[in-house]
């Protein structure tokens, strides 16, 4: 097949709205998946950053920085429109579903929604669903973290962890916030009173940040699990679903309220 760097004229406005997979050749692992119309596809696959928006102008992603090993290797990235002519109504939803389906991308962001509706087993769906939910708007100040990764919900230490760093985060809200509630495919499963915010760098967390993967653009926080009473009413014993719209992570692991 002849390499192609743009759409045939006409070919861009038939095929409208589409969600597609940038693929190393190296070893044929999808490593981006995107939605776009037009060229976007091609502007992506060739790293031609003046035609990317200016919150993905950034040449130390791990999307650019793989396009950059595949080039200087000699080859080319390839790509695959997965599913074109697809509605507006519908595209982030296909786009986050073929995210979802897809391990190790260097997409910054999720899935539209995977937080509350990606993937999950019957007994997380259980969970979701039949557990009781938080439905008063709390009068609490609250950073709520979706941190999407656990296994089992009793380890509340390996909760704390994970929620604490680290994150792309307004250290000033952060530090505004009464409490850190972290966040499971829409279910609280941990309340922590953050004390003190630190830049994520292996000075400050020394058993956690090796000194090769530091991120002071990024923050965590040193705290302890919140008072019983606040644990039992964000949390329970079990966990407790986010029934109001203002609480529940759409696409960012980061929401605030209140703040």
């Amino acid at each position: 097949m002849s390499e192609i760097d743009e759409f045939p004229a006409g070919v861009a406005e038939k095929i409208g709205n589409y969600v597609y997979r940038l693929i190393d050749p190296r070893n044929g692992e999808t490593f981006y998946v995107g939605k776009g119309t037009g060229n976007r596809v091609f502007a992506h696959s060739n790293a031609n950053l003046s035609n990317l928006t200016s919150d993905e102008d950034d040449r130390t992603s791990l999307k650019l920085s793989r396009i950059t090993e595949i080039k200087n290797a000699g080859l080319r990235v390839l790509n695959v429109i997965h599913r074109h002519d697809i509605p507006d109504a519908a595209i982030f939803e296909v786009e986050a579903a073929l995210i979802d389906a897809f391990t190790g991308l260097t997409n910054i962001q999720g899935g539209h929604a995977s937080g509350a509706k990606g993937p999950m087993n019957v007994v997380e769906i259980v969970d979701k669903y039949a557990l009781p939910s938080i439905d008063e708007e709390p009068s609490e100040k609250l950073v709520l973290i979706n941190i999407n990764r656990l296994e089992d919900k009793s380890d509340v230490r390996s909760i704390y962890e994970q929620t604490r760093l680290a994150w792309r985060i307004s250290k000033r809200k952060a530090e505004a916030a009464d409490y850190v509630l972290a966040v499971v495919k829409g279910v609280i499963v941990g309340a922590f009173v953050a004390r003190e915010w630190r830049d994520a760098t292996h000075a400050n967390f020394p058993d956690h940040v090796p000194l090769d993967r530091e991120m002071p653009e990024r923050k965590g926080f040193i705290g302890e699990n919140a008072p019983d009473e606040v644990w039992k009413k964000f949390v329970g014993d079990r966990g407790k679903r986010i029934s109001i719209d203002g609480m529940k992570h759409i696409q960012f692991p980061i929401r605030y309220w209140n703040i």
